[in-house]
């Protein structure tokens, strides 16, 4: 039976080579991230997923800075992305928040830079209370939103730019007004949800795609989970792939993603799980494998999305996902 390599580089529409395995810093907490992303780096991690919401960018920031001095890595090594947060969707708005970031990291410029949510809330909400405190889509369009990013590309603050947790209505009306086409749409991804038609129109329309929660997020917060939900790292498909390749489940899913020709950012601040996950770039699955596993088949949401609706307001999971 004829066994696949993984993919371990991704090339995006304009021919830019990155590492399709990285290190994600959702839920890394204070006094957890820095180590975890200078033990990365000696790793070999090369691919960084940041955010401006997940709280941690001046603490990855002084890790990097020490990194680049120690002459662990060069700034030219290593992929870096953030994201936009929903109360910053004025075009105006976007540069002055890429600017933070970049000050908080202690960068000159991003590698990619995404518009984290199809979602805006009024300007320093971070976090929704009530309707009132988020905006329509049909006040502030996307398409606007995105204005700003270009300018951001314009300015040399950023070298790409792209969307996050974009459905696939979405992210077409996006590409159809663009002036700088969309280079990443990073989605929740695993066996439980492939999400195979927005993949396919993607790797078609030469936009990358980036799988989040790729273990099915079982350290996400508790307010997020639901009673009863599947454990995708329990389920007993991917233990017997595990078995078959002397491998553990989560080396598995993340090298599951890469055979997609997906990129993936699995997290950890643990270094021995680090270094696990990282050797999952090196795992190879067959075709037995890979019917298993795309036998799995839940459409089910981890990250649901239901933290944006409000009573009254503009945002429901039928309008978030488009399904």
């Amino acid at each position: 039976m004829p066994v696949a390599e993984p993919m371990t580089n991704l090339t995006l529409h304009d021919g830019t080579p990155l590492p399709a395995l990285g290190l994600g810093t959702w839920k890394s907490g204070p006094g957890q991230i820095g180590a975890a992303v200078t033990e990365a780096i000696r790793l070999g991690y090369r691919h960084l997923d940041c955010a401006a919401i997940y709280g941690n960018e001046a603490e990855i920031g002084a890790a990097l800075a020490s990194c680049f001095a120690a002459g662990y890595v060069r700034r030219e090594e290593l992929w870096i992305t953030s994201k936009l947060w929903n109360d910053r969707h004025a075009p105006d708005d976007v540069v002055p928040a890429l600017e933070q970031t970049l000050a908080d990291l202690r960068l000159d410029s991003l590698d990619l830079y995404l518009i984290h949510w199809p979602v805006a809330q009024r300007r320093g909400k971070v976090l929704p209370e009530s309707a009132d405190d988020l905006i329509a889509l049909d006040e502030l369009p996307i398409a606007a939103t995105w204005q700003g990013l270009e300018r951001a590309v314009d300015a040399g603050l950023t070298r790409h730019v792209g969307v996050s947790n974009f459905s696939l209505p979405k992210l077409v009306a996006l590409c159809s007004t663009a002036r700088i086409r969309p280079a990443m749409n990073q989605v929740e991804l695993h066996p439980y949800l492939q999400q195979q038609a927005l993949v396919d129109w993607c790797q078609e329309h030469g936009v990358g795609v980036t799988a989040y929660s790729p273990l099915g997020s079982p350290d996400r917060p508790e307010d997020m989970k639901r009673t009863g939900e599947p454990r995708l790292l329990d389920d007993p498909v991917v233990a017997q792939v595990a078995e078959r390749r002397g491998a553990t489940p989560g080396q598995v899913l993340i090298a599951w993603a890469l055979h997609r020709d997906t990129l993936v950012i699995p997290k950890s601040v643990h270094p021995a799980r680090l270094a696990e996950n990282l050797a999952a770039g090196r795992l190879s699955l067959d075709d037995r494998d890979l019917r298993a596993l795309g036998a799995l088949e839940r459409n089910h949401r981890y990250v649901l999305g239901d933290f944006w609706e409000f009573e009254g307001g503009p945002y429901t999971l039928a309008n978030l996902w488009d399904e």
